[in-house]
């Protein structure tokens, strides 16, 4: 490896999704920095790594950097050619304090730009997800685009996907008025091997349906897409020419009900799968749940409902495709057994 291989920067590198996508990026050839909190995580970060299969060598250092202040990020962006901002926080469903996933999404991504055009970084790729895009529109009959925003005080619309929607706008903002090149990815639901056992989103559902916690289900239906293939995403929107200033569903359209993750856990693990239940829940008890249960009550609006995705772009701009869902749930569940996660 040489000085000459381009520096890309990922934020959030103790992170599920920053992890796999820092693999990408040193399997393609690039220097990678990678920041978090403290300089403490570095062992954390190395070993995540090497858990997936990518142990870093020289060509992956880290800096301490935080989104809530402006402290280290000067010297993050130092000589980057890219920057993959991914670090944000993931706190679906019912929060007490909407501020304390807002305030860091949106104050941290403008922090993170605000640095990396400081820095004349030719390129920022932000991870926003699809929270900001298909969430709180109800029971819709709509299929959904690259060009759709979840309304903020929609049905089922959360703490999360509000941070989406406005650190993602106060991006596009920011790039249009600085004239930073910026490109938007936007996630369904990334389910695939994890770093560590801290998990959260659509694995912290696979861990909960594996685990037993999760033991009847709802006709609630997910939209997935495999993290190897959101890492994919991230490395060609960084130089892909036609992607500058655009904004891309990550996702392949298709989807599975909790009770088809059950199955497939089932069917891939055989005996290891033995806490997986097998009941189902009517739809209208978990209405009736709602009534009383917070955290049930941003399910109700999405019972039902099949959410239909365009990804046409992704797929014409980035040449990207996505893997069998029911093989991402398996790898999913093998790296939890792996960690001991198989039990609450």
């Amino acid at each position: 490896m040489t000085s000459e291989q381009p520096l890309v920067l990922v934020t959030g590198g103790a992170g599920f999704i920053a992890g796999h996508v820092i693999a990408a990026l040193l399997d393609q050839g690039y220097r990678v920095r990678a920041t978090a909190r403290s300089l403490d995580r570095e062992p954390q970060v190395r070993e995540h790594l090497a858990r997936i299969g990518a142990p870093p060598g020289d060509d992956l250092t880290l800096v301490a950097a935080d989104l809530l202040h402006d402290d280290g990020w000067a010297d993050a962006v130092a000589g980057c050619d890219y920057v993959l901002h991914v670090a944000s926080p993931v706190m679906p469903g019912h929060v007490e304090n909407e501020d304390d996933v807002i305030v860091p999404a949106r104050e941290g991504t403008l922090r993170v730009l605000r640095a990396a055009k400081d820095a004349g970084v030719g390129r920022v790729v932000l991870t926003s997800a699809f929270h900001a895009i298909g969430f709180g529109w109800g029971r819709i009959d709509r299929v959904f685009t690259d060009d759709d925003w979840s309304p903020l005080d929609g049905p089922g619309m959360d703490a999360y996907g509000r941070s989406k929607v406005l650190a993602e706008r106060a991006a596009w903002d920011f790039a249009r008025e600085s004239g930073l090149e910026v490109v938007v990815l936007n996630p369904v639901a990334v389910l695939g091997p994890v770093v560590s056992p801290s998990v959260t989103g659509g694995n912290a559902i696979v861990r909960r349906i594996l685990s037993g916690q999760i033991g009847a289900f709802p006709d609630v239906w997910i939209p997935i897409v495999d993290v190897h293939d959101v890492a994919t995403a991230h490395v060609r929107a960084m130089t892909a020419a036609d992607a500058a200033g655009q904004r891309f569903i990550v996702g392949s359209g298709q989807g599975l009900k909790l009770a088809q993750i059950a199955a497939a856990l089932r069917t891939g693990l055989g005996d290891r799968a033995s806490r997986v239940g097998t009941r189902s829940v009517p739809s209208w008890a978990v209405r009736l749940a709602g009534l009383f249960r917070p955290e049930l009550r941003g399910v109700v609006p999405d019972l039902g409902v099949v959410k239909r995705i365009d990804a046409s772009k992704i797929r014409r701009v980035l040449d990207w495709r996505s893997r069998p869902l029911a093989t991402t749930v398996v790898d999913t569940g093998e790296s939890m057994l792996a960690l001991g996660m198989g039990a609450m």
